[in-house]
């Protein structure tokens, strides 16, 4: 989960002129971001093995 502090830092780093869809745009990749570090840290990951079949299963 993406804290209110995060959401403003993030924010603040924006340029000056932008539409709400590259806000939106930009708040969806941080917390994607973020949900993949967690992952990461909790093991929820996968080795390049097991990344290749499940790859080769999703392209057939």
């Amino acid at each position: 989960m993406i804290t209110k502090s995060q959401l403003i830092n993030s924010l603040d780093q924006l340029p000056e002129n932008l539409t709400i869809d590259q806000v939106v745009d930009h708040l969806i990749f941080i917390e994607k971001v973020q949900k993949g570090h967690e992952d990461s840290i909790n093991g929820r990951i996968n080795t390049k093995e097991e990344a290749r079949l499940k790859l080769n299963r999703w392209l057939k």
